[in-house]
C-alpha cells in the first residue's frame, strides 16, 4: 500500500500545500511531479494512483485549493515555477520527471528556464501558450478580456467566456471580441454576481499567461528532455494548438494522449476518459 503525506511550505507571498505519495514497493524510477495550473492535487489523484512504483508529488498552486496567497500576492508563470523548484528542493528529490497539464504545461517551461537541474523529462500536455500561436494578439486580448469581465461582472460571465475560448476550434478570428458574449446559463454558470473575486484562474493565471513567452534557445540547451503533448479529442482547440506549436518551436513531434484536455481523469463532464490508458501512454513517454 502506498502512503500519502501532506506538507506545507512557506514561500514568498504564499503558503503551498503538497502531497507526497510513497510507493508500497519502491522501484528504481525517479520521482514524478504531476501538476497543473491552477488545477490542484485533487484533479490528479486518479492518475497518481496508477503510478504505484515510484514516488509521486502533487501540489496545489499558490491561491488554489489548499494553498494560500497573501493579500496582494503575485501570480506569474515564473513564480509558479519557482514554487515547484522550492518544493523539489525541500524534498531533496531532484532531478525528477514532471507531467504538467494545461497551465502546468506552461509553468514547466519556465521551471526549466530557471532550474533545469531539477528536471529529467518534462511532458507538457496541452499548454495553452498564446505566445507561440499565429493568433497571439487576439488570444491574449481574449484572455485579458475574461479577467476584466471577472473583475467587473463576476464568476459566471467570465467563466462563460473562458469556456467559449477554450472550446473554439481553429485560430481566433480578428473580430472574436466583437461577437456577443456567451450567456452563462448556457454552460450552467450563475448569472448573478455573488461578489467573490477569489478564483485564481480568472484573476491570476489568465492575466499572467499572456505575459510569458518561452526562451526557446534556453529550453533547447537545458539538457531536459521536453515532450510536448496533445489530446486525441481536442484537435484545433487553443490548448491543443499550443502543444503543437511548442513542439514545432522545439523541432520535435507532439505526442498524442488519449481522451480530452483532462484525459487523466474521469469526471461528470468527461465520463468516457480512461485514466489507465492515459497512464500507459505517460509511462511509455517517460521511458523514452
Amino acid at each position: 500500500m502506498s502512503e500519502r503525506t501532506t506538507h506545507t511550505l512557506d514561500v514568498p507571498g504564499a503558503v503551498l500545500t503538497y502531497d507526497v505519495i510513497e510507493p508500497g514497493t519502491p522501484g528504481d524510477q525517479p520521482p514524478l511531479v504531476v501538476m497543473g495550473s491552477p488545477m490542484g492535487a485533487s484533479g490528479f489523484t486518479q492518475l497518481a494512483e496508477l503510478f504505484g512504483d515510484r514516488t509521486v508529488v502533487l501540489y496545489d498552486p499558490r491561491g488554489a485549493e489548499r494553498s494560500t496567497l497573501a493579500p496582494g500576492g503575485e501570480v506569474t508563470m515564473p513564480l509558479h515555477a519557482d514554487d515547484l523548484h522550492r518544493i523539489v528542493e525541500a524534498l531533496g528529490i531532484g532531478p525528477v520527471d514532471v507531467f504538467g497539464s494545461s497551465g502546468g504545461g506552461i509553468v514547466g517551461l519556465s521551471w526549466i528556464e530557471q532550474h533545469p537541474e531539477d528536471l529529467r523529462t518534462f511532458v507538457a500536455h496541452e499548454p495553452p501558450l498564446t505566445a507561440v500561436l499565429e493568433d497571439r494578439e487576439v488570444a491574449d486580448a481574449a484572455e485579458l478580456d475574461i479577467v476584466a469581465t471577472y473583475h467587473r461582472d463576476g464568476y459566471g460571465p467570465a467563466m462563460a467566456k473562458f469556456i467559449a475560448l477554450i472550446s473554439h476550434v481553429g485560430p481566433l478570428p480578428a473580430d472574436y471580441l466583437d461577437r456577443p458574449a456567451p450567456d452563462p446559463a448556457m454552460f450552467g454558470m450563475p448569472t448573478e454576481d455573488d461578489g467573490s473575486r477569489d478564483d485564481v484562474l480568472l484573476y491570476g493565471n489568465l492575466a499572467a499567461q499572456p505575459l510569458y513567452a518561452p526562451d526557446v534557445e534556453a529550453l533547447r540547451s537545458s539538457g531536459v528532455r521536453i515532450v510536448p503533448a496533445v489530446s486525441a479529442d481536442g484537435e484545433g482547440t487553443l490548448a491543443w494548438r499550443g502543444g503543437v506549436a511548442v513542439a514545432g518551436a522545439l523541432g520535435v513531434e507532439a505526442v498524442t494522449f488519449p481522451g480530452d484536455h483532462g484525459g487523466f481523469m474521469v469526471s461528470e463532464w468527461s465520463p468516457d476518459n480512461d485514466p489507465a490508458a492515459f497512464a500507459k501512454t505517460l509511462r511509455e513517454v517517460l521511458a523514452g
